[in-house]
């Protein structure tokens, strides 16, 4: 992860690097957008559930999710991510 964000940074800041402080928050945002190759979602998907978006219309009506759904959709999220982080270090062991 360090190394996408070391790879975004150097697209963004000047080649002085005195301004790499203002690229960060983008930074955070794209990596934690991104989908992970290994578990398959983004990294914020995996901890909260839904996906990370930029604005969005407050106006917007629609079903709010039941608490209980939502507990048990993140879990299952969260097995398969660690089902599949398993799996890909088992086979970086071999």
């Amino acid at each position: 992860m360090n190394q996408e964000l070391k790879q975004y940074l150097r697209f963004f800041v000047e080649h002085r690097q005195k301004d790499w402080l203002e690229w960060l928050a983008s930074a955070e945002f794209a990596v934690n957008n991104k989908v992970h190759t290994a578990i398959k979602v983004s990294p914020f998907m995996a901890n909260y559930g839904r996906e990370l978006r930029m604005g969005g219309d407050i106006r917007r009506k629609g079903k709010v999710e039941k608490a209980m759904e939502f507990v048990e959709r993140m879990k299952q999220v969260q097995e398969e991510a660690g089902a599949v982080l398993k799996k890909a270090q088992e086979d970086m062991k071999r």
